[in-house]
């Protein structure tokens, strides 16, 4: 399956797909709401609720929007490279649960995004009020894993 074709599939089979896709892949966050898919030999993530789905990109966009200065980015256009994309989805993720939840400062983990989204909501009452100078720290102090060999 080349690559159009994994897309065009990939397209057609999620039709909820879950913003926070690289960092649930990796097993850097899990979520309640998240659903594996397999199309062909690859892996996608998918969101069992839409409404949760909307509030997740909402989020993920805020968070790149705020961590512009720190991934050296002015602006951002266009899908982001790998390594930027799990900065900003496990950095800000783990950023949010050591702002919401103090004694979790120091996790490497994330173990339920959705939980974590409404505990924000419920918090700050709005996700643009979520406080994204702490936030941005976890981001650029974020380490992605090397390739493994």
């Amino acid at each position: 399956m080349d690559e159009q074709e994994f897309q065009q599939a990939r397209e057609r089979l999620n039709q909820c797909p879950c913003p926070f896709e690289k960092a649930v892949l990796s097993s850097r966050c899990g979520c309640a709401n998240f659903q594996r898919l397999n199309i062909a030999e690859r892996e996608a993530a998918a969101c069992i609720l839409p409404t949760a789905q909307e509030r997740c990109a909402l989020l993920l966009e805020q968070l790149y929007q705020n961590a512009r200065f720190a991934l050296k980015q002015p602006r951002l256009e266009g899908p982001q490279p790998h390594a930027k994309a799990m900065k900003v989805q496990c950095g800000g993720l783990l950023g949010l649960q050591a702002v919401l939840v103090s004694e979790q400062a120091e996790a490497q983990r994330v173990a339920d995004i959705d939980a974590l989204v409404t505990l924000a909501l419920e918090t700050f009452g709005e996700l643009d009020k979520l406080p994204y100078q702490e936030i941005v720290k976890f981001i650029s102090n974020y380490q992605v894993r090397g390739k493994r060999s």
